[in-house]
C-alpha cells in the first residue's frame, strides 16, 4: 500500500525511496538477529525457554487479533464467511508446497461461480429434467404457478449479485487529478505481468527439474512463490514462510518461533521475517549470512513490486469487471482463513522447554493460555500495542519460571 501511494503521488524514485526507508531498518535488524540466533547453542537455560514460551503465547494473541480484524474486513456475506472458515480448516489438515496457492485459487473460483450463479442455473436445469421425467397434473400446475411468480418477482427486483453484475458492465466514474494519473497503458501493464509470470514459471520449473539445486536457489524460489501468492501481507505470510522454510529443514522450529516473536516488535513489514530466515539458512549451509538475507529480501519483495507496476496499467480496465471483483473477494477471504491456520500451528508448537525444544501445544499449561488471552484482550479492548504485548508476554513467562522453580 505504501509503495502504491508513493508511486502514484511521487513517481518511481519516490516510491522506491519510501519503500527502502520503510523496510530496510527492520530488515537490517532481522539480519543482525539471525546472526545472533545462529550463535545460540542447542540447549538453553530454563528461564530462557520460559521467556520464549511467553513470547510465543503473546504472539499467538497478537496474530489472533489480526485475524479477527482482517476477518471483519474480508467477510462481507455468507460466502466469504464460509471461505474463511473452509480455507482455515483445510490449511490445518494438510501441508504441501502447492497447497496454499491451490486453496486461494479455488476460493477465487468459488466466489466467481457463486456471484455468476452458475451452480444455481445447473441445479435448476437438473431439477427441471427430473420434474419433466415424472410429471403429474398437480406438480405441473404448481410448477407453472411458481415460475410465473418467480418471473414477476424477477421483473420487479434483482438480487445484489445480479445488480452488481449488471451495473458492473459500465465503468465506474472516477475523477482523478491529472498530476496523480500514471502513464501506464494497459498494454504496458499486460507486458509487465506476462514477463513476470514467464520468469516465475522458469524459476519454478528449474526448481522442480534440477536434480540437486543449490539451497540458495531453492530458498529464492520458495520465497518468490510466497511473495507472488500472498494477498493482504502481514500475518498472511506466516504460514507460508513456515511451510516453505521450516518444513524444508533449513531453520529449526525453535529459531523460527524466536524470530516470529521478535518481528512483532520490530518496525517495518512482517515480510522482513524472511530476511531472518534467509540469514539462518545461509549460515546453516556455511554461506555468509548477508547472502541469504539478500536472496530472501529480493525473493519476498520483488514479486509484489513488479506486479504493482503491471497492475497499475491494467487495473483501469479490470476494476469494473465483476469477475475480477469476485475473484479478489474470494482470494482475500482465503488469505484471512490461512491466518487462522498460522494461529493453530504456532499454538501447537509454542511451548518450548528442555525436553521438547521443537515445541508442543501452549494448551498443555494453562498459564500460556492466560498469556495469549492477555495479549488478545489487551490489544482489542485496551489499545495495547504489539511491542508492549510481546514484552508483557516475556515478563509473564519469567514470572511463571520464578513461581514454578521455587
Amino acid at each position: 500500500m505504501l509503495y502504491c501511494v508513493n508511486l502514484i503521488n511521487n513517481g518511481l524514485l519516490g516510491a522506491l525511496l519510501a519503500f527502502f526507508i520503510w523496510s530496510l531498518p527492520g530488515a537490517l535488524g532481522m539480519f543482525g538477529l539471525s546472526i545472533g540466533v545462529s550463535e545460540i547453542g542447542s540447549t538453553l537455560p530454563r528461564e530462557v525457554y520460559a521467556l520464549l514460551s511467553g513470547l510465543n503465547a503473546a504472539t499467538v494473541g497478537i496474530i489472533s487479533l489480526a485475524a479477527v480484524e482482517l476477518s471483519n474486513q474480508a467477510i462481507t456475506d455468507k460466502l466469504t464467511r464460509i471461505l474463511v472458515f473452509l480455507t482455515g480448516s483445510a490449511g490445518m489438515l494438510y501441508n504441501a508446497l502447492w497447497y496454499f496457492p491451490v486453496l486461494m485459487f479455488a476460493s477465487g473460483c468459488a466466489a466467481v461461480t457463486h456471484d455468476y450463479r452458475w451452480l444455481h442455473r445447473l441445479w435448476r436445469a437438473v431439477k427441471s429434467i427430473f420434474t419433466r421425467a415424472s410429471p403429474s397434473s398437480t406438480e405441473v400446475e404448481n410448477d407453472a404457478i411458481e415460475r410465473n411468480s418467480r418471473m414477476d418477482s424477477n421483473s420487479s427486483t434483482t438480487t445484489p449479485q445480479e445488480h452488481e453484475l449488471t451495473s458492473g458492465d459500465e465503468p465506474e466514474s472516477r475523477i482523478i487529478p491529472h498530476e496523480y494519473q500514471l502513464n501506464f497503458s494497459w498494454r504496458t501493464g499486460t507486458a509487465v505481468i506476462t514477463a513476470f509470470f514467464l520468469t516465475f514459471i522458469v524459476v519454478m520449473v528449474l526448481r522442480g527439474v534440477l536434480h540437486n539445486p543449490p539451497i540458495m536457489y531453492k530458498l529464492f524460489a520458495n520465497l518468490y512463490l510466497a511473495g507472488t501468492i500472498i494477498f493482504g501481507g502481514g500475518p498472511v505470510v506466516i504460514p507460508l514462510l513456515r511451510e516453505y522454510v521450516v518444513a524444508e529443514g533449513w531453520v529449526s522450529p525453535r529459531d523460527f518461533l524466536i524470530g516470529l516473536a521478535i518481528i512483532q516488535a520490530f518496525p517495518g513489514p512482517n515480510f522482513n521475517f524472511a530476511v531472518f530466515l534467509g540469514g539462518l539458512t545461509a549460515i546453516g549451509i556455511g554461506q555468509p549470512a548477508i547472502l541469504g538475507a539478500i536472496v530472501a529480501y529480493l525473493g519476498i519483495f520483488l514479486p509484489g513490486i513488479v506486479l504493482v507496476h503491471g497492475t497499475m496499467g491494467v487495473w483501469k480496465v479490470l476494476r469494473s469487471k465483476p469477475w475480477v471483483k469476485s475473484g479478489v473477494r474470494g482470494i482475500n477471504a482465503a488469505a484471512v482463513g490461512l491466518i487462522y491456520t498460522a494461529v493453530y500451528r504456532i499454538w501447537q508448537v509454542g511451548y518450548v522447554d528442555e525436553g521438547f525444544q521443537a515445541g508442543k501445544s501452549l494448551g498443555d499449561d494453562p498459564w500460556w493460555v492466560v498469556v495469549t488471552a492477555t495479549a488478545y484482550v489487551g490489544g482489542r479492548y485496551f489499545g495495547l500495542s504489539a511491542p508492549l504485548a510481546i514484552l508483557l508476554g516475556a515478563g509473564m513467562g519469567l514470572v511463571r519460571y520464578g513461581v514454578v522453580t521455587r
